[in-house]
Protein backbone atom coordinates (compact mmCIF):
# COMPACT_ATOMS: atom_id res chain seq x y z
CA UNK A 1 0.00 0.00 0.00
CA UNK A 2 1.24 3.23 -0.84
CA UNK A 3 1.81 5.46 2.51
CA UNK A 4 -1.04 8.57 1.10
CA UNK A 5 -3.63 5.85 -0.51
CA UNK A 6 -6.74 3.94 -0.02
CA UNK A 7 -6.70 0.38 2.17
CA UNK A 8 -9.77 -1.83 2.00
CA UNK A 9 -10.39 -4.67 4.00
CA UNK A 10 -13.30 -6.84 5.00
CA UNK A 11 -11.76 -7.77 8.32
CA UNK A 12 -13.28 -5.38 11.25
CA UNK A 13 -10.68 -6.69 13.92
CA UNK A 14 -8.08 -5.51 11.15
CA UNK A 15 -10.19 -2.33 10.81
CA UNK A 16 -10.60 -1.35 14.20
CA UNK A 17 -6.79 -2.09 15.17
CA UNK A 18 -5.88 0.56 12.66
CA UNK A 19 -8.93 3.32 12.72
CA UNK A 20 -9.82 3.48 16.38
CA UNK A 21 -7.67 5.48 17.46
CA UNK A 22 -8.67 7.81 14.76
CA UNK A 23 -12.08 7.93 15.36
CA UNK A 24 -11.89 8.32 18.77
CA UNK A 25 -9.96 11.12 19.05
CA UNK A 26 -12.94 13.19 17.51
CA UNK A 27 -15.94 11.14 19.09
CA UNK A 28 -18.66 13.66 18.76
CA UNK A 29 -17.97 13.67 14.86
CA UNK A 30 -17.48 10.25 14.58
CA UNK A 31 -20.52 9.54 16.79
CA UNK A 32 -22.15 7.45 13.82
CA UNK A 33 -19.02 5.31 13.25
CA UNK A 34 -18.38 4.37 16.78
CA UNK A 35 -21.68 3.19 17.57
CA UNK A 36 -22.41 0.87 14.30
CA UNK A 37 -18.62 -0.91 14.36
CA UNK A 38 -19.28 -1.27 18.48
CA UNK A 39 -22.80 -2.65 17.10
CA UNK A 40 -20.72 -4.79 14.37
CA UNK A 41 -18.11 -5.85 17.00
CA UNK A 42 -20.49 -6.94 19.54
CA UNK A 43 -23.75 -8.20 17.19
CA UNK A 44 -21.47 -9.50 14.29
CA UNK A 45 -21.79 -8.10 11.00
CA UNK A 46 -25.09 -9.92 10.05
CA UNK A 47 -26.78 -7.50 12.07
CA UNK A 48 -26.83 -5.09 8.86
CA UNK A 49 -28.12 -7.56 6.47
CA UNK A 50 -26.53 -10.33 4.07
CA UNK A 51 -23.40 -9.94 2.77
CA UNK A 52 -19.71 -8.24 3.71
CA UNK A 53 -19.11 -5.18 4.58
CA UNK A 54 -16.18 -3.42 3.41
CA UNK A 55 -14.09 -1.36 5.44
CA UNK A 56 -11.02 1.80 4.18
CA UNK A 57 -8.93 3.82 5.67
CA UNK A 58 -6.79 6.86 3.98
CA UNK A 59 -3.42 6.85 5.47
CA UNK A 60 -0.64 9.49 4.52
CA UNK A 61 2.74 10.50 6.01
CA UNK A 62 2.07 6.99 8.43
CA UNK A 63 -1.21 8.32 10.13
CA UNK A 64 -5.18 7.48 9.22
CA UNK A 65 -6.45 10.36 7.73
CA UNK A 66 -10.18 9.51 7.00
CA UNK A 67 -12.34 5.55 7.34
CA UNK A 68 -15.22 4.40 5.94
CA UNK A 69 -17.42 1.60 6.11
CA UNK A 70 -19.57 0.01 2.90
CA UNK A 71 -23.20 -1.87 4.54
CA UNK A 72 -24.45 -4.72 2.66
CA UNK A 73 -26.90 -2.28 1.46
CA UNK A 74 -23.96 -0.77 -0.49
CA UNK A 75 -24.26 2.69 1.84
CA UNK A 76 -20.84 4.03 2.25
CA UNK A 77 -20.53 5.93 5.69
CA UNK A 78 -17.74 8.65 5.33
CA UNK A 79 -15.45 10.53 7.71
CA UNK A 80 -14.76 13.99 6.56
CA UNK A 81 -13.16 14.37 3.26
CA UNK A 82 -11.42 17.08 1.11
CA UNK A 83 -13.32 17.12 -2.42
CA UNK A 84 -9.49 15.84 -3.77
CA UNK A 85 -10.04 12.89 -1.46
CA UNK A 86 -13.67 12.21 -2.10
CA UNK A 87 -12.70 12.58 -5.97
CA UNK A 88 -9.60 9.64 -5.66
CA UNK A 89 -11.77 7.40 -3.69
CA UNK A 90 -14.83 7.47 -6.28
CA UNK A 91 -12.13 6.32 -8.24
CA UNK A 92 -10.65 3.52 -6.22
CA UNK A 93 -14.22 2.63 -5.50
CA UNK A 94 -15.35 2.11 -9.46
CA UNK A 95 -11.95 0.54 -10.09
CA UNK A 96 -12.26 -2.33 -7.72
CA UNK A 97 -16.07 -2.59 -9.16
CA UNK A 98 -17.90 -1.68 -6.43
CA UNK A 99 -20.93 -0.77 -6.15
CA UNK A 100 -22.64 2.53 -3.92
CA UNK A 101 -25.64 2.85 -3.98
CA UNK A 102 -25.54 5.77 -1.33
CA UNK A 103 -22.92 7.93 1.11
CA UNK A 104 -23.68 9.58 4.79
CA UNK A 105 -21.55 12.02 6.02
CA UNK A 106 -21.08 15.60 6.86
CA UNK A 107 -22.67 17.59 4.44
CA UNK A 108 -19.54 18.69 2.60
CA UNK A 109 -17.99 15.04 2.35
CA UNK A 110 -21.67 13.73 1.06
CA UNK A 111 -21.71 16.10 -1.57
CA UNK A 112 -18.22 15.73 -3.23
CA UNK A 113 -18.61 12.18 -3.14
CA UNK A 114 -21.69 12.73 -4.66
CA UNK A 115 -20.74 14.79 -7.57
CA UNK A 116 -17.38 12.39 -7.71
CA UNK A 117 -19.69 9.95 -7.80
CA UNK A 118 -21.84 10.75 -11.10
CA UNK A 119 -18.14 12.17 -12.75
CA UNK A 120 -16.97 8.42 -12.69
CA UNK A 121 -19.96 6.41 -12.93
CA UNK A 122 -22.67 8.50 -14.54
CA UNK A 123 -25.10 8.04 -11.44
CA UNK A 124 -27.38 11.09 -10.08
CA UNK A 125 -27.56 11.69 -6.74
CA UNK A 126 -31.20 12.32 -4.79
CA UNK A 127 -30.86 13.90 -1.45
CA UNK A 128 -32.29 11.42 0.83
CA UNK A 129 -32.13 12.67 4.64
CA UNK A 130 -30.33 15.72 6.20
CA UNK A 131 -29.87 16.05 10.37
CA UNK A 132 -27.80 18.60 12.59
CA UNK A 133 -25.75 16.88 15.12
CA UNK A 134 -25.60 18.69 18.21
CA UNK A 135 -22.62 18.43 20.91
CA UNK A 136 -23.15 19.23 24.45
CA UNK A 137 -21.90 22.51 26.41
CA UNK A 138 -22.73 23.01 29.44
CA UNK A 139 -26.26 21.15 30.39
CA UNK A 140 -28.60 23.81 31.56
CA UNK A 141 -31.90 22.44 32.97
CA UNK A 142 -35.46 23.83 31.92
CA UNK A 143 -37.23 26.71 33.48
CA UNK A 144 -39.63 25.79 34.95
CA UNK A 145 -38.75 22.29 35.25
CA UNK A 146 -42.37 20.16 35.23
CA UNK A 147 -43.25 18.04 37.62
CA UNK A 148 -42.38 14.79 38.22
CA UNK A 149 -39.04 12.95 37.57
CA UNK A 150 -36.61 11.24 34.88
CA UNK A 151 -35.81 7.44 35.91
CA UNK A 152 -34.57 4.28 33.64
CA UNK A 153 -37.12 2.12 31.92
CA UNK A 154 -38.02 -0.95 33.74
CA UNK A 155 -37.90 -4.46 32.22
CA UNK A 156 -41.51 -4.82 33.03
CA UNK A 157 -42.55 -1.73 31.06
CA UNK A 158 -41.04 -3.35 27.58
CA UNK A 159 -44.34 -3.78 25.73
CA UNK A 160 -45.43 -0.29 26.56
CA UNK A 161 -41.74 1.08 25.98
CA UNK A 162 -41.76 -0.91 22.28
CA UNK A 163 -45.39 0.84 21.46
CA UNK A 164 -43.63 4.72 22.07
CA UNK A 165 -40.79 3.27 20.01
CA UNK A 166 -43.37 2.45 17.31
CA UNK A 167 -45.05 5.04 17.56
CA UNK A 168 -41.73 7.51 17.03
CA UNK A 169 -40.50 5.37 14.19
CA UNK A 170 -44.14 6.38 12.20
CA UNK A 171 -43.59 9.91 13.19
CA UNK A 172 -40.32 10.47 11.87
CA UNK A 173 -40.91 8.37 8.79
CA UNK A 174 -39.05 4.57 9.82
CA UNK A 175 -40.20 1.78 7.72
CA UNK A 176 -39.58 -0.88 11.18
CA UNK A 177 -41.39 -3.85 12.48
CA UNK A 178 -41.17 -3.41 16.50
CA UNK A 179 -42.56 -6.58 18.03
CA UNK A 180 -41.45 -8.60 21.15
CA UNK A 181 -39.92 -10.82 18.12
CA UNK A 182 -37.99 -8.44 15.67
CA UNK A 183 -36.79 -6.52 18.78
CA UNK A 184 -33.29 -7.26 18.97
CA UNK A 185 -32.80 -6.51 15.32
CA UNK A 186 -33.69 -2.89 15.38
CA UNK A 187 -31.49 0.12 16.06
CA UNK A 188 -33.88 0.46 19.20
CA UNK A 189 -32.56 -2.50 21.11
CA UNK A 190 -29.07 -1.88 22.26
CA UNK A 191 -30.22 1.27 23.68
CA UNK A 192 -30.97 2.39 27.38
CA UNK A 193 -34.04 4.02 27.97
CA UNK A 194 -35.10 7.74 30.32
CA UNK A 195 -38.72 7.89 31.58
CA UNK A 196 -40.11 11.12 32.54
CA UNK A 197 -43.01 9.99 34.76
CA UNK A 198 -45.41 12.51 36.50
CA UNK A 199 -46.31 12.63 40.35
CA UNK A 200 -49.13 9.92 39.86
CA UNK A 201 -46.10 7.75 38.11
CA UNK A 202 -47.43 7.58 34.94
CA UNK A 203 -44.47 7.63 31.94
CA UNK A 204 -45.36 11.02 29.65
CA UNK A 205 -41.87 11.38 27.76
CA UNK A 206 -38.80 9.46 26.99
CA UNK A 207 -35.54 9.39 25.65
CA UNK A 208 -33.19 7.00 24.43
CA UNK A 209 -29.02 6.47 24.38
CA UNK A 210 -26.58 4.98 22.53
CA UNK A 211 -23.98 2.19 24.50
CA UNK A 212 -21.10 4.82 25.62
CA UNK A 213 -18.32 4.00 22.95
CA UNK A 214 -15.00 6.36 22.14
CA UNK A 215 -16.08 8.40 25.40
CA UNK A 216 -19.38 9.48 23.38
CA UNK A 217 -22.96 8.44 23.92
CA UNK A 218 -25.97 10.07 21.28
CA UNK A 219 -29.09 10.79 22.80
CA UNK A 220 -31.83 9.37 20.58
CA UNK A 221 -34.70 8.86 20.21
CA UNK A 222 -37.00 11.21 22.29
CA UNK A 223 -40.57 10.95 22.17
CA UNK A 224 -43.58 12.50 23.99
CA UNK A 225 -46.89 11.40 22.91
CA UNK A 226 -48.60 13.96 20.81
CA UNK A 227 -51.27 14.71 23.22
CA UNK A 228 -48.87 15.46 26.05
CA UNK A 229 -46.73 18.12 23.98
CA UNK A 230 -46.20 21.66 24.97
CA UNK A 231 -45.42 20.97 28.71
CA UNK A 232 -41.50 20.88 29.04
CA UNK A 233 -41.35 16.92 28.98
CA UNK A 234 -39.19 16.26 26.55
CA UNK A 235 -36.69 18.59 27.80
CA UNK A 236 -36.79 17.57 30.90
CA UNK A 237 -36.44 13.78 29.60
CA UNK A 238 -33.25 15.15 27.49
CA UNK A 239 -31.84 16.68 30.39
CA UNK A 240 -32.44 13.33 33.07
CA UNK A 241 -31.16 11.32 29.80
CA UNK A 242 -27.64 13.19 29.60
CA UNK A 243 -27.12 13.41 33.07
CA UNK A 244 -27.37 9.66 33.19
CA UNK A 245 -24.77 9.92 30.23
CA UNK A 246 -22.40 11.71 32.19
CA UNK A 247 -22.48 10.22 35.11
CA UNK A 248 -21.21 6.61 33.29
CA UNK A 249 -18.51 8.52 31.87
CA UNK A 250 -19.55 10.13 28.82
CA UNK A 251 -16.99 13.08 27.20
CA UNK A 252 -19.12 13.91 24.79
CA UNK A 253 -22.61 13.78 24.76
CA UNK A 254 -24.37 14.26 20.83
CA UNK A 255 -27.81 14.55 19.59
CA UNK A 256 -28.92 14.70 16.09
CA UNK A 257 -32.53 17.25 14.78
CA UNK A 258 -34.21 17.69 11.48
CA UNK A 259 -32.38 21.13 10.54
CA UNK A 260 -35.92 22.34 9.25
CA UNK A 261 -37.53 21.62 13.16
CA UNK A 262 -37.48 25.14 14.48
CA UNK A 263 -38.99 24.05 17.77
CA UNK A 264 -36.75 20.82 19.06
CA UNK A 265 -33.30 22.77 17.80
CA UNK A 266 -34.68 26.27 19.82
CA UNK A 267 -35.15 23.50 22.97
CA UNK A 268 -32.05 21.77 22.46
CA UNK A 269 -30.17 24.92 22.31
CA UNK A 270 -31.89 25.77 25.51
CA UNK A 271 -30.37 22.96 27.34
CA UNK A 272 -26.90 23.31 26.85
CA UNK A 273 -26.36 21.59 23.10
CA UNK A 274 -24.84 23.12 20.26
CA UNK A 275 -24.92 22.74 16.61
CA UNK A 276 -21.49 21.05 15.83
CA UNK A 277 -21.98 19.51 12.10
CA UNK A 278 -24.56 18.99 9.16
CA UNK A 279 -25.32 15.47 8.12
CA UNK A 280 -26.72 14.49 4.46
CA UNK A 281 -27.24 11.29 2.83
CA UNK A 282 -27.83 10.90 -0.86
CA UNK A 283 -29.38 7.88 -2.37
CA UNK A 284 -27.18 7.13 -5.72
CA UNK A 285 -28.32 5.23 -8.45
CA UNK A 286 -26.68 2.19 -8.70
CA UNK A 287 -23.38 1.52 -10.36
CA UNK A 288 -24.55 -0.75 -12.82
CA UNK A 289 -27.71 1.19 -14.37
CA UNK A 290 -25.27 3.96 -15.00
CA UNK A 291 -23.05 1.01 -17.22
CA UNK A 292 -20.59 0.19 -14.52
CA UNK A 293 -20.35 -3.65 -14.30
CA UNK A 294 -21.47 -4.73 -10.85
CA UNK A 295 -20.01 -7.05 -8.14
CA UNK A 296 -22.13 -8.26 -4.82
CA UNK A 297 -21.33 -6.70 -1.82
CA UNK A 298 -17.99 -8.99 -0.99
Amino acid sequence: MRPDDWHFTEDLDEFLARAGDFLRSRPALHTTQLTTLEKMRTRGTAAFGTGLVLFGLLEAAGEVRAALYRLPSQRVVLTPLSPEQADVLAGRLTGLGRTVAGVLADHDTATGFAEAWQRHTGAAAVHGWRGRLHRLGTLTPPEPVPAGRGRPVEEREHEHLMAWCREFAADVGESVAITAGTWTGTRFAEKSYTYWEDPDGTPVSMAGANPLVGGQVRIDPVYTPARLRGRGYAGAVTVAATRAALNAGATDVVLFTDPANLTSNALYRRLGYLPYADFTRYDLALPHAAGLPARGDG
